[in-house]
């Protein structure tokens, strides 16, 4: 393993690679450690500028005379001219010429936001392009007024990277620092993030640091050794992060985490599928990426979250009890279960969960399901003993973008599961001591579904069709002949269009939205929920449906019912947890069944803790 040291930049500069105004001119700077000559092509030049090569394979030289709004290419060896792998814009896309950015140039209003911490945050996982009809940072920095008044208090945007097209999830990215050109300028992004700060919502970006992109990906002309055979991934060739040369591709990505943070004044990042970053070096990249996202909020709050298949405890652990130091993980066991308890479908991944309140509880409780085995016979461990980490760690969802579209027509819990159940789940979901996230539409039971889109060339966008509806044949009924001929062409633009939210539907469909609200407010203003305390939730079944979660405060215990089969009688229950405090009474503090909701309304003995509806959730607390 080599991790040789890469030269330090020029005093000035901001980043380690990239075009960077200073007085005068720009500076340039760029790794191809086995090239012999590089070059420089301003569009205003007649002729390339020669750069100088530096020890550890960087080439650099500053350039007269120009400045922000300029455009560029590297020449390599005489060759082909070619964007920057550190380009800060590509206006006419990855192929096109890079553009100088000066992040200086704008003047952010933010001085007094001190960031994020994790306990009591709410995520709201979006895509600009489809948030909105226009798609833009404009457009969605509108509607994030309306985001604060729900009680979401950070938003997470999905990758905006550049990528080739005209629509894309955004994983496929691979201009790393250039925001795409698809949702606006440079400061565009900024203003939705000063104005996202000034509205008291954080933002966190969702960024890819296990492959590239298949169409645009220059990072191999300039140097090999950012990719690696020794490893694989399913979307490409694995990153080189603890091979020979890997200096320069570590340094590469540590500074695009940093330059987020720093130039665009983030809150902190989601790492995508962690699981496929592979590292065997004694500094792991991710203990590695942590530490500059916090150095480079010079002291403003962040955090780090990963989405992380294996569900690795060691991630969320510090460094010095031998973890990597981030802040929380993404939970994929309590959302399966759930959508199991939801529908009663167990295909592909989903075949591991019952779906019983069992799991629920634990899940509540414990964050991991499987702690140690695979979850079918012959899969790598799964997951790591739990106890002790706090619950605000585990970031639960009942919807996201991968779990939506991971689906014959990526449609939403509410379209395939029954009302009530959807309204007490969405009451565990949003009252447990985890740290809840909420898909963009979920909160007002958007109809528009949504589905994998990526606009690419028609040789490659045939293979990314076939390549989809193979994916979803681990589904059973997703692999019957009639589903896959209905499955719908991620590279049409049709596709994309109905992926858009109608952001009318917050009118139409009010009792949803008045759902998400009231609990989150509910979160918010009582102590037992908003505590987020190792041991401080006890959980019981009370049914093959119907489970009971108690939590323990100095104010006052409080229940949380959930029932998603028929009614369950409680008057006299066997079950310790459901006993009021002493010398008192259970009254009802709220139900999924008020009419406001759409709930068919809340029976007497149900507001006296005698009786569970069906399909409902209850939150009791001790009364006179």
């Amino acid at each position: 393993m080599s991790h040789a040291a890469g030269t330090e930049a020029p005093a000035g500069r901001r980043l380690p690679v990239g075009a960077e105004p200073l007085p005068g001119g720009v500076h340039f700077r760029v790794w191809a450690p086995r090239r012999e000559r590089v070059e420089v092509v301003p569009a205003e030049r007649p002729r390339p500028i020669p750069l100088a090569r530096e020890p550890g394979g960087y080439f650099s030289g500053f350039v007269p005379g120009i400045g922000a709004g300029a455009r560029y290419r590297y020449r390599l060896d005489g060759g082909e001219a070619l964007p920057d792998p550190a380009s800060r814009f590509q206006p006419e896309g990855p192929h096109g010429p890079s553009e100088v950015v000066d992040p200086a140039q704008y003047r952010w209003s933010d001085g007094g936001w001190p960031g994020v911490r994790l306990e009591g945050q709410v995520i709201y996982e979006l895509h600009v392009g489809a948030f909105t009809p226009e798609g833009t940072w404009e457009a969605a920095a509108r509607e994030l007024p309306a985001l604060a008044d729900l009680g979401v208090t950070l938003i997470e945007v999905m990758p905006v990277a550049e990528v080739p097209g005209r629509f894309n999830w955004g994983y496929d990215g691979v201009g790393l620092f250039a925001p795409t050109r698809l949702y606006g300028r440079p400061d565009d992004f900024r203003r939705f993030v000063d104005r996202a700060h000034a509205l008291g919502l954080g933002v966190l970006l969702d960024v890819v640091y296990n492959h590239l992109g298949p169409d645009g990906n220059h990072l191999k002309r300039f140097a090999e050794e950012y990719f690696t055979g020794r490893y694989g991934t399913d979307w490409g060739e694995a990153l080189n992060f603890d091979g020979e040369g890997s200096a320069g591709v570590r340094e590469f990505f540590l500074a695009n985490a940093g330059y987020w943070i720093d130039e665009f004044h983030l809150d902190g990042l989601r790492l995508d599928a962690v699981h496929a970053i592979h590292d065997a070096s004694p500094d792991h990249i991710l203990a590695g990426i942590a530490r500059r996202v916090r150095r480079s909020a010079r002291g403003r709050g962040t955090l780090v979250i990963a989405e992380d298949e294996l569900l690795r405890t060691a991630l969320i652990r510090p460094v010095e009890e031998g973890g990597f130091g981030l802040d929380a993980v993404w939970n994929d066991d309590f959302h399966h279960s759930a959508r199991v308890a939801a529908t009663g479908r167990r295909e592909g991944y989903y075949r591991a969960y019952r779906g019983t309140p069992q799991e629920l509880i634990s899940a509540v409780k414990w964050g991991f399901l499987f702690q140690g085995p695979g979850r079918a016979e012959g899969e790598p461990p799964r997951g790591a003993p739990t106890f002790g980490v706090p619950p605000a760690r585990f970031v639960t969802f009942l919807q996201n973008h991968d779990q939506i579209a991971h689906s014959a027509r990526g449609l939403r819990l509410h379209q395939i599961t029954s009302p009530g159940r959807c309204r007490a789940l969405t009451a565990l979901l949003l009252l447990a001591p985890g740290t809840p996230l909420l898909f963009m539409g979920q909160e007002f039971a958007a109809s528009s579904p949504f589905l994998f889109f990526a606009d690419h060339e028609p040789a490659l966008a045939g293979l990314v069709r076939e390549g989809r509806a193979r994916f979803l044949t681990q589904f059973a009924s997703v692999a019957d002949p009639a589903m896959q001929a209905a499955l719908d062409d991620p590279g049409d633009p049709a596709t994309f269009a109905r992926c858009k939210l109608d952001l009318g539907e917050r009118e139409r469909h009010a009792a949803a939205l008045r759902l998400h609200r009231d609990l989150l407010a509910l979160r918010r203003a009582d102590p037992a929920f908003r505590a987020q305390r190792s041991g401080a939730v006890d959980g019981a079944v009370l049914g093959d449906r119907a489970l009971a979660l108690r939590f323990f405060d100095d104010v006052g215990d409080r229940l949380l019912l959930v029932n998603l089969g028929s009614d369950l009688g409680l008057a006299s229950f066997p079950e310790p947890l459901l006993a009021p405090p002493e010398g008192g009474r259970w009254r009802l503090r709220w139900s999924s069944e008020d009419p406001a909701y759409g709930g068919g309304g809340t029976p007497d003995a149900a507001r006296e803790g005698r009786l569970l509806p069906g399909e409902s959730a209850l939150v009791l607390e001790p009364g006179g």
